[in-house]
C-alpha cells in the first residue's frame, strides 16, 4: 500500500526507480477510494490535477512527487476551502496558502481536501457539517479534532503525511487519539496566509506524519518567514533532521506538576512517567517543574479564541462570498439568515460568546482580563525554560471517547487540557505515539513542548521517544 509509506520510504523508492509519482497517485486514490467509505477523513481529492503534477515531479526536490493531503481550511488554488461548513461548501479557493507554495516548490503534490470540525472547531471532528470521521483505530470512537481527518487519513495508511492546523490543540490532541506524530511549531515560525483563520493570535499550521522524521523533513520545508503574513517572525531555519537520533544525553526535562494532577487519566499518567524514566536511562535528567498559572488557561482560552473568531467570521456574511439567503429584504436580514441558515451550532455559539466578551461593558471583565492572565501564562513558560531544555506532559488528558457520547460541549473544551497552554504562549509542542491502552488499544501521545523556535529539540527528544 502507498499509504503505508512514509515520506522518506517513498523518496527512496522513486529514486531506486521501483515507483514513479503517477502511479504512486493512481494506487493511493485506489486505496483512498476503498478505504476512507468506512473512515471518512477525507471531504474530496482532484485525482487528475494531482496525475497532472505526478507527470512533471522533479525527484531531484526535497519532497519531489510525494502526495500530502491538507486540511480543509488551507486555501489550495482552485480547490475546496470548505471549512466543513455549509457557508463554504461550494467554496473554491483563489490563490495558494503559502504553504501550498512551499510545498509545490519543493516538490509535493497536495492531494486529497481532509474533514475537520467546521471552522476549525472542536475537539472530536464531530462538528464537521459535512460528513463524520471515524477513528481508524477503533470505529465507534472519535479521532479527535479540529484536524481529525488529517490525523485519521495518516493513521489509516490513507495518506503519506498530511498538513493540520492547531488553534489550541487541534494537531496534537486528534494525533494522540489516532496514533501518529503532529507537530505543533512556534507561533510565527510558519506562514498563516492562506489558512481560514478561527483565532489568529493562536492558530498553527503542523505536519502529521507517521515517524519524527518525517515531521522533521516537512517542517524544513513548511517553516520561514513570509513578509505577506504580519506575525510571521524572521528567524533562520535549521537544518531541523540533524537534530534526529543525538540522544538525550545532557538534557534536561521537566515534568510539569499542573500535568499530572487531577483530571488526567491515571493510566496516562502511569505510561508517561514511565517514558520519563526510559529518559533518564539513557541519559536525561527529569526534574519536577511548576506551572502555577496553568489552571486558567482553559478559561482565558475560551475567552480569546471566541472573541477572535467573533471578529474574524464576521466576514462571512452572505455578501462576497459562501452561502448567500434568498428573499430577504434588507442587508441586515441577508446576514442574519445566511449565517442562521449556514453554520453550525458550535460556531454560533463561539461567536455568541466571543461577541459578548468584547461587547460595551464586558470587555475590561472579560477580554482584558483574559490577556493578563495570558500573559501570566507565558511568563511561566519562560521561567521554567531558563532551568530545562524541554517539558514531557500528556498529549490528551483521556483516552478517545466513543463517538456521540458527549452532548456536554464543556467536556470537550476540558479535553483541551494539556494542549491549550502552549497556544497561549505561543511554544512549540509534538504529540509522539507511545503505545495503546484499554481493551481496545487505543493510542495515547507523549507531549514535548519546547522553548519558542527550539523544534530541533522536540525532535532530539521525540525521536528518542519514538525509539523505544
Amino acid at each position: 500500500m502507498i499509504g503505508q509509506e512514509t515520506i522518506v520510504s517513498l523518496k527512496q523508492k522513486f529514486a531506486s526507480g521501483d515507483l514513479t509519482p503517477a502511479d504512486c497517485i493512481t494506487q493511493l486514490y485506489a486505496e483512498i477510494s476503498s478505504g476512507d467509505a468506512e473512515i471518512g477523513s477525507y471531504l474530496n481529492c482532484e485525482l487528475d490535477k494531482a496525475l497532472e503534477q505526478a507527470k512533471n515531479a522533479d525527484l531531484s526536490l526535497p519532497l519531489g512527487g510525494v502526495p500530502i493531503a491538507i486540511k480543509d481550511n488551507i486555501n489550495t488554488l482552485g480547490e475546496t476551502c470548505s471549512c466543513a461548513s455549509k457557508y463554504l461548501e461550494s467554496y473554491r479557493a483563489p490563490y495558494n496558502a503559502t504553504v501550498i507554495e512551499k510545498l509545490l516548490a519543493a516538490g509535493a503534490i497536495p492531494f486529497g481536501r481532509t474533514n475537520l470540525d467546521e471552522f476549525a472547531m472542536g475537539s472530536a471532528t464531530e462538528n464537521s457539517a459535512l460528513q463524520v470521521t471515524k477513528n481508524p483505530r477503533a470505529l465507534d470512537h472519535i479521532p479527535g479534532g479540529s484536524s481529525g481527518g488529517s490525523a485519521a487519513c495518516v493513521s489509516a495508511n490513507l495518506a503519506v503525511a498530511s498538513l493540520g492546523s492547531d488553534t489550541g490543540g487541534s494537531i496534537r490532541q486528534p494525533a494522540s487519539h489516532c496514533g501518529v506524530v503532529g507537530l505543533k511549531p512556534t507561533y510565527g515560525r510558519v506562514s498563516r496566509y492562506g489558512l481560514v483563520a478561527f483565532a489568529s493570535s493562536l492558530d498553527q499550521i503542523g505536519p502529521m506524519t507517521k515517524t519524527v522524521e518525517d515531521a522533521a523533513v516537512l517542517l524544513e520545508v513548511l517553516a520561514g518567514h513570509d513578509p505577506r503574513e504580519a506575525t510571521s517572525i524572521d528567524e533562520p531555519v535549521p537544518a531541523y533532521t540533524q537534530s534526529l537520533n543525538k540522544g538525550v544525553q545532557g538534557l534536561k526535562i521537566g515534568l510539569p506538576k499542573e500535568y499530572f494532577g487531577e483530571g488526567i487519566d491515571p493510566q496516562i499518567k502511569t505510561k508517561i512517567l514511565e517514558i520519563a524514566e526510559c529518559l533518564k536511562q539513557q541519559g536525561a535528567e527529569i526534574v519536577e517543574v511548576s506551572l502555577p498559572h496553568t489552571e486558567y488557561a482553559i478559561a482565558t482560552y475560551y475567552i480569546l479564541a471566541p472573541a477572535e473568531a467573533s471578529s474574524n467570521l464576521a466576514r462571512f456574511d452572505g455578501v462576497r462570498y459562501g452561502h448567500r439567503s434568498a428573499d430577504v429584504s434588507s442587508i441586515d436580514e441577508l446576514n442574519v439568515k445566511s449565517r442562521s441558515e449556514s453554520l453550525g451550532d458550535e460556531v454560533k455559539r463561539r461567536i455568541i460568546l466571543g461577541t459578548y466578551v468584547l461587547s460595551s461593558g464586558y470587555a475590561d471583565a472579560y477580554y482584558e482580563k483574559a490577556q493578563k492572565a495570558r500573559q501570566l501564562i507565558s511568563q511561566d513558560f519562560d521561567e521554567v525554560f531558563a532551568n530545562v531544555d524541554a517539558l514531557l506532559t500528556p498529549a490528551v488528558p483521556h483516552l478517545p471517547r466513543k463517538r456521540g457520547e458527549n452532548s456536554d460541549p464543556l467536556k470537550d473544551y476540558l479535553e483541551d487540557l494539556c494542549a491549550i497552554a502552549v497556544n497561549l504562549a505561543g511554544n512549540c509542542a509534538i504529540s509522539v505515539p507511545v503505545g495503546t491502552l484499554g481493551d481496545k488499544n487505543l493510542p495515547i501521545g507523549a507531549q514535548i513542548i519546547a522553548p519558542h523556535f527550539k523544534e530541533e529539540t522536540l525532535f532530539q527528544v521525540g525521536s528518542a521517544i519514538e525509539s523505544l
